[in-house]
């Protein structure tokens, strides 16, 4: 998923959107059962694992590391380390599972640490594994320095659109930053060399095939090892299924679109209730929205950290909140707080994003100790994915062109999310060309059939990306139709959770475009 990141950093104060494919194009693919020359002494590494540091941590949490090249092409020029965190098996062990849990840009250590307790039921036959992939939480992060905020601010909808010639000149400012700040790394992030340290991980832990369940961007990272390595796939599960052919504008339509899907819905569940602050109609309820978001891009409110609060900071917290159903009374209240008292604190909880540290350098980077993890790996790790996965980088006349030949296509979208999801387009402006690998030659995969999980009210990945995506991976791809809302299936139905598990556990999916029915009924 190309994820958007909410509003302008100055507010985000709680710390929770690269030419890496070029460099592995001019290397053949290498053979599964064969690691090509340079490889061998990391494909014959054997995971150590330990308790966990920091006293937060579950006691039954094991940490370790995989030693991967830093650059494929070159391997005997570097190498980083991976991060790896695992619960053990409870039952009779068939290996290891690995998770991803999206962004790109997500720390899959910690997420695996905290919301654990959601794949228990998966250690009756692995091992839970999850990491910190390249660029990423404690694996050598990625960090733009102060130009996070700078790059934020140009792409955070609140950039003046109609005349982009000095945001387009803070983007290559703040291009040159994140290279300055990140150090070798960055040329060698993305999602190719992301799947190649996969197929090292699964070497390490042991494994002859790869057992896979990637949420959002964790799709396209899954799809893309299909793609590279199909004789090495085990059960792989795809939820909230990744776009893997259209570009960033097109992108940021459908998302859009999604989210006002998503909107729509939440004010239909809100209007049902006596306490909603938009009243007890749903079409007036969707006017009042709009009202909202142009009152106060006219007109900001003033916060406790200096920075007006917007129009389209409004409908980043309105983005983020809707993406999962839990959180919708909060954001109910959250937005009753803004409307009756002008008071935007319980907004700003949606918002994410931080400050920086410098990140670690050197030819062999170790694991970064998590208190030095930059504030802001998560924005910089994002963009930097998403731009080393993307191939178009127009120069900046047609970038002007661009953005006024869109915005009446992004608005008729989402009258809310519109503006916010245009200046998505500008994201990789001022950054090398990343690969074409992912958009040409991720189709068709020749594996054992894969399980697809798309959600109905997904408000970031839209069921026709699932769809689309199943297309084209070919016949390997099995579609389960989730009729619910929110970002991703597993952990809000518990039909999907149901039949992912026994896809996973027993090897038993459901038939090719079977359904579940709305969020938390079983069909």
């Amino acid at each position: 998923m190309l994820a958007k990141l909410s509003t302008r950093p100055s507010i985000r104060r709680c710390a929770v959107t690269g030419t890496a494919g070029l460099a592995l194009l001019g290397t053949a693919l290498p053979a599964a059962d064969d690691p090509p020359p340079g490889l061998t002494r990391f494909y014959d590494q054997k995971v150590t694992w330990s308790r966990c540091p920091g006293t937060d941590m579950p006691k039954d949490l094991q940490c370790g590391k995989v030693t991967v090249p830093l650059d494929y092409a070159k391997p005997g020029k570097g190498a980083l380390d991976i991060a790896v965190a695992r619960y053990r098996a409870t039952g009779t062990s068939r290996g290891s599972l690995l998770l991803n849990f999206g962004g790109p840009g997500g720390q899959g250590v910690t997420q695996l640490a905290m919301g654990g307790k959601d794949f228990m039921g998966l250690t009756n036959g692995y091992d839970v594994v999850s990491f910190d992939p390249r660029g990423v939480g404690r694996s050598s992060p990625v960090s733009c320095g102060n130009a996070s905020d700078n790059a934020l601010n140009a792409t955070d909808g609140n950039a003046d659109v109609t005349d982009p010639q000095a945001v387009l000149e803070e983007l290559r400012a703040a291009a040159t930053e994140c290279t300055e700040h990140s150090g070798p790394v960055l040329p060698h992030i993305g999602t190719v060399n992301a799947a190649r340290d996969l197929d090292v991980m699964r070497d390490a832990l042991g494994d002859d095939k790869l057992n896979y369940l990637g949420f959002s961007y964790g799709s396209r990272l899954g799809a893309v090892y299909a793609a590279q390595y199909p004789e090495n796939v085990g059960r792989m599960v795809l939820d909230g299924v990744d776009t893997l052919t259209e570009p960033l504008a097109d992108q940021g339509v459908v998302s859009a679109q999604g989210q006002q899907t998503a909107l729509e819905s939440f004010l239909t569940w809100c209007t049902e209730d006596i306490a909603c602050p938009f009243g007890r109609n749903p079409r007036e309820a969707r006017e009042h929205v709009v009202e909202v978001v142009e009152s106060l891009d006219k007109d900001p409110l003033p916060t406790d950290f200096g920075e007006a609060f917007t129009g389209q900071d409004f409908a980043g917290a309105l983005g983020q909140g809707l993406y999962s159903r839990e959180l919708w009374p909060s954001l109910q209240r959250a937005i009753g707080q803004l409307l009756e008292d002008g008071d935007t604190r319980g907004l700003e909880t949606f918002l994410s994003g931080g400050f920086t540290v410098p990140s670690r350098r050197g030819p062999h980077a170790g694991l970064t100790d998590p208190a030095d993890v930059p504030l802001d790996n998560l924005p910089a790790a994002l963009m930097a994915v998403n731009c080393a996965d993307d191939p178009d980088r127009p120069a900046a006349a047609q970038v002007t062109e661009d953005l006024g030949r869109l915005r009446a296509r992004y608005e008729q979208a989402s009258p809310v999310f519109g503006r916010y999801r245009l200046t998505q387009v500008l994201m990789c402006y001022g950054r090398p060309k990343g690969t074409d690998y992912i958009r040409d030659d991720v189709k068709d995969v020749d594996t054992p059939r894969m399980l697809l999980v798309g959600t109905r009210g997904d408000p970031a990945t839209p069921y026709r990306w699932t769809v689309e995506t199943a297309e084209r991976l070919g016949s390997s791809a099995v579609v389960l139709d989730n009729r619910g809302e929110g970002h991703t299936g597993y952990g809000s139905s518990k039909c999907v959770h149901s039949k992912v598990d026994a896809f996973l556990l027993y090897g038993t999916l459901p038939p090719d475009g079977s359904s579940c029915g709305s969020d938390r009924d079983d069909e």
